[in-house]
């Protein structure tokens, strides 16, 4: 059984030279598995702006680049993979425009039947949430941690936790077998900058692994 790791999420909106030295300093604090690009509400013309400043950050330190929305600019820009939700692009196109070698995730909510069929449509992993109020955002969903066990338990693909997630209250998620947790606020609006708000995640996780042994 692998180990749950930390999977980071952009805040929605940002401006990637004066995020740059955040992010260095995030993904400097500890293992880092992923790093995805969120930007709502903004041009082509931004989104790839964004992937060009911090695309090679991420992937300098051999962390995962994944692209949300868009697997056509994930593919043309050379990212690791895309991640889509349920008002994206159909999960089929996504597979076909990232080919075979780049990851796709798909957010599958509170539904068992939608991450079953995630599954079999070709998603490389699925993101249950949220499991916690987050302000980061706009959802009405809010996913039992035992859809996490359930799952677990049932399926080889990977699952991610996202949704409100805090180094104070992610313990029972590690538990109950994410292999990955997404966070963002946790990380970025921390008061003590993204460092301390990784190596918080980072402690929480370790300390959730060795209860649950």
């Amino acid at each position: 059984m692998n180990a749950c790791e930390l999977y980071l999420i952009t805040p929605p909106t940002l401006d990637p030279i004066q995020f740059k030295p955040l992010l260095i300093e995030a993904l400097e604090a500890g293992p880092i598995a992923a790093l995805q690009l969120r930007l709502k509400n903004v041009s082509d013309d931004e989104i790839r702006k964004a992937i060009d400043i911090l695309q090679p950050v991420v992937q300098d330190r051999n962390v995962a680049f994944i692209l949300n929305d868009r697997p056509d600019l994930a593919k043309e820009y050379g990212c690791d993979g895309a991640h889509v939700g349920m008002d994206d692009a159909p999960i089929e196109l996504a597979r076909s425009q990232l080919g075979n070698d780049l990851q796709l995730g798909v957010s599958c909510y509170d539904s068992r039947d939608m991450a079953m069929k995630a599954g079999e449509k070709g998603a490389d992993y699925i993101a249950f949430g949220a499991f916690f109020p987050t302000i980061s955002k706009d959802t009405d969903v809010r996913a039992p941690i035992e859809l996490l066990s359930w799952w677990s338990e049932m399926m080889e693909l990977p699952v991610v936790a996202i949704g409100g997630i805090t180094a104070e209250n992610c313990k029972p998620l590690v538990k109950a077998g994410a292999d990955f947790l997404s966070v963002i606020g946790a990380v970025w609006r921390h008061p003590d900058g993204p460092a301390k708000g990784v190596q918080n995640m980072l402690r929480a996780i370790i300390e959730a692994e060795e209860e649950k042994q």
